[in-house]
Parts: structure tokens; sequence; C-alpha cells
């Protein structure tokens, strides 16, 4: 897999790139994508394979296969290699009809691609769009205009290029004086003033089937590398009449690739912009786009509000009137219309409409809010289903539990679900009220209209309409701070007389 810089200049948001009439909408020619995701990226320094490493809450290929079936194609093969049934396994739970091709002995992105071609039905003979699975950020509406001006050109190879300031280690696009396009140079291969060139290849390319055959066929490795170059292929579908051209884009972000921890911290942030970006312009408000991070697979309504701080990740949804954060984390969760979630973490749990949630809830997995309930302050859940208007108010932990309508959780309350051996379901019914600091020890059902007083050990049901308490009278020990604590303060001050008797 050819290494790209790492981009540091800012972004426009503009292509400058042809359109055509059938922009946007799906080629009528037959098209083929290669992703090229055979690279060991030994500069990650990681057990992990470069192409699985995450950005956006997805593997760098998983944005790339993402992009690859918007463009509709007939099939999509991905070349692997490194790690080669870590790779395959992830690309295929990713994108299930994805073609698996191992990349053999022979070195370079174009053996790669060539193996790719022998793949392909014999009678494929349309477009072959070539991306490389550690290049995340370039996106469908790029691709379609250049796949659209590829075939409206009849050219035999296209590929996006970018200008660099600092071209240092990339190939550069060869042109002639009048700005046709006479081939591509690897860095490692260019002379002094070939490397003086700032046009760069974005490694991302469109061929024609035919023309792509024949090139490959009288590509060598005889370079610097000793590796077959994809980029050969310029030259040689040249040679033989037909048609190449790069296009420019001014968003180098689009072609960015990456090869060790900071690029890959570079991407995600710049994918993350983008992401923000897009919300806000949907109609979401971000307070602080600085601190907040959403993965690429979280939907949110407009008029949304999301406060500094928060971290939204998965498949999180999130509805039209909520608020959340600030200081949040929601992972895999659904959020009701108006909802109200404030400095908490959450994982895979739903929230009602109109819901309030924190501060500090720790909510765990199989929580279910009904709409207008509540989880407070230091509360814990999991497992728990909680109907509409019940609330748990503080200082609770709620887990394997129901609770129906209208109820209410005292603060402290425990649900004691484990026995050290298994866990067990408590039910609390409809407009119960649990006392403060009581432990319901399940399995156990407390029936609907139900009062347990406060501190009550709940180790039986309660009938409906019923008061639960734990018959245990106070006593008190007359002297015994004196006699056990002489010299405290604590008995200093019982042997003071009270306020009530120094009045009298």
């Amino acid at each position: 897999m050819r290494e790209r810089r790492r981009v540091s200049s800012a972004p426009n948001e503009r292509l400058t790139l042809l359109t055509t009439s059938n922009e946007g909408m799906r080629m009528t020619q037959k098209l083929a994508v290669v992703i090229l995701a055979a690279g060991q990226g030994t500069r990650m320094k990681s057990a992990v394979p470069k192409i699985l490493h995450r950005i956006g809450g997805k593997a760098l290929i998983s944005h790339v296969l993402d992009t690859a079936a918007g463009l509709q194609p007939e099939i999509v093969i991905a070349v692997v290699r490194h790690e080669r049934e870590q790779v395959s396994q992830a690309i295929l739970d990713h994108a299930p009809h994805t073609l698996i091709v191992d990349q053999d002995e022979v070195p370079g992105t174009g053996r790669a691609v060539e193996q790719a071609l022998a793949a392909l039905p014999a009678d494929f003979d349309g477009s072959i769009v070539v991306l490389s699975g550690d290049a995340p950020l370039i996106d469908v509406a790029t691709l379609q205009r250049l796949v659209a001006g590829h075939i409206e050109s009849d050219r035999g190879m296209t590929l996006l290029s970018a200008i660099f300031e600092n071209p240092t280690g990339l190939g550069r696009i060869l042109r002639e004086g009048d700005g046709s396009m006479v081939g591509i140079v690897e860095e490692k291969d260019a002379s002094e003033s070939q490397r003086r060139i700032t046009e760069i290849n974005g490694g991302i390319y469109v061929f024609a089937r035919r023309a792509l055959s024949s090139a490959l066929d009288e590509i060598d490795t005889n370079n610097a590398q000793a590796e077959k170059y994809l980029t050969d292929a310029a030259a040689r579908i040249l040679a033989a009449g037909g048609v190449v051209d790069a296009v420019a884009t001014d968003d180098p972000w689009l072609i960015a690739g990456v090869n060790d921890r900071a690029q890959l911290a570079d991407a995600g942030r710049e994918l993350n912009r983008r992401i923000v970006l897009e919300h806000q312009r949907a109609g979401v408000t971000v307070v602080d786009p600085a601190t907040t991070w959403i993965d690429a697979d979280v939907s949110i309504e407009p008029d949304v509000e999301i406060r500094p701080g928060t971290f939204l990740h998965g498949a999180t949804s999130i509805s039209t009137g909520a608020i959340v954060g600030p200081d949040t984390t929601l992972v895999d969760c659904e959020v009701g219309e108006g909802a109200h979630i404030r400095r908490s973490e959450a994982t895979l749990a739903v929230f009602g409409d109109g819901v309030e949630v924190g501060p500090f809830a720790f909510i765990r997995p199989g929580t279910e809010l009904g709409a207008g309930g509540k989880i407070g302050a230091f509360v814990e859940t999991k497992n728990a289903k909680i109907g509409d208007g019940s609330k748990v108010p503080h200082l609770s932990y709620v887990g394997d539990a129901t609770i129906g309508e209208g109820s209410n959780i005292g603060a402290g309350t425990i649900f004691a679900n484990y026995d050290g051996v298994k866990k067990h379901q408590s039910t609390v019914g409809n407009a119960v009220r649990v006392g403060s600091k009581n432990v319901l020890i399940a399995p156990v059902t407390i029936e609907d209209g139900a009062y347990t007083a406060a501190g009550t050990v709940v180790r039986k049901d309660v009938p409906r309409g019923s008061l639960a308490l734990n018959v245990a009278p106070q006593r008190n020990l007359e002297g015994w701070v004196a006699e056990n604590r002489p010299g405290t303060s604590s008995a200093s001050a019982a042997e003071q007389p009270s306020s009530g008797s120094a009045a009298e």
C-alpha cells in the first residue's frame, strides 16, 4: 500500500472536480471497486493491522467499504495479505458481499490490482475504481464525479491528485507544457527537477478494464523498490494511445492516508470535525465542537442540543428537543424527544421522551427508562426496565429489575440481584413507594400500590396496597457514651445541659 504524508493544510469543503449531468446517479456503465488492504503498516507499531485501527467509531477499512458501497458497484474486491485471516474477517463482518483476493509474493500495488482483475468475471468490461484501505476520508460524491468525468471523457485512466507545498515521499504527476499528463513518478525514482513538482498522486484511480489489463501485462519491477507499480499504468496506457488525466482536488484530506498513530489521530480529528459540521448544518446545536465527538453512524434529529464534553458512539440516535451533556458519553443508545441527559455514561440503553438522567448516573446495558421517568444522581442501573413516570432519584443500584409506571425508588435503595451464584429478578409494580435505604433481596415482587418503610430489607413479596417494614424496636442505652467513650468531645457535650434545659 503506497504511503502518504500527513495532511496539515486546512481543507476547503469545495472540490475542483468535473461536474456532469449524471452526477449523484448510478453510472450506466458497469463498475467494480478494488480496495488495497494488503499492507503491513509497520509504522503503526501495533499488533493490530493498520487498516483495523478505528476513527469515528469504525475501522479505517470500514469507512472505505462504506464509500465503495455508496457507488453501487457490481462487485467490491479487497486485496489482502498481512494478517490475512483477521483482516478478511473484519471486512466480511462489515461488508459480507465483499470478494476477498490474496496478494502473492510479488510486491506492489500493480500486482495487487492485477490479482483483483483476475477475480472479475471474464465479460466485465466496465470501469474499475481503485481505493486504499488506509485512506478513510474519501467520499462518495467525489468518486461519483471522478467516475462520471472518466466515462464522459472516455479515458483509460483517471486519478485524483492534489497540490502539496511539501510533497516529500509522494509520487509526482508529470505533465507537458500544455498541461497534458504524461505519467507518474515515485519519489525514489524521480529526478531532482521532478521532485520539485508539487502536484502529487492521491492513490485513488478509475480505470477502463481493457486499458488496465493491457497496461499491467507490460509493467515490471525494474525500479528502486523492486515493486510492480500501479502508477506505471499511466505511461503504458498513454503509449497505447489511451487518454490519462489527473483531476485535482483542493481538499487534500480526501486522499490523506494513515501510516502512524499521529496520522491516525489527525484523520480522526478531521473526520469528527466534518461529522459535527454536518450535524450543525442539519439543525443540531453543538455548543463546543472542539470537545464534542460524534461517531459516523450516530443519528441526531434537528433541534437537539449537544453540550460540551459529550461523546456519542456507535449507533446512538437522539430525537428532537433532547439535550445531551455536558460531560456525557452515550454508546449505542436511543434518546427520546425532549430527554435531558447530563454528566452521565450510558451503554445500550433506551431513554423515553422527556426523561431526566444524571448527573453522574452510570447506565449499563439493558436499561430502559420510560417516558417522563428519572434516573438521578449517582444511580447505577443494569438490565432495568423502568416504566413511564417512575423515578430512581439518587444514590441507588437497580439491577435485573422491572419497575412499573409512576413508582418511586427511595434514596440509597439497592436491588440485591446476586446470590453469589446466580442473578435473580426483582419486580416492582405501578405506583409503588419504596422507602429510603431499602434492600430488595431478589427474587422478590412488590405489587401495585404498595409502600415499604425506610430502612426495610424486603425478603418476601409485598401484596398490593400493603406497607412492608422490618419490626425492630429502637433501643436507647442511657449513659453509654460516658461509660464507653470517656474524655471524648461527645462525652463532654453530653454532660452539658441541653438548650431546652437552659431556657427552663
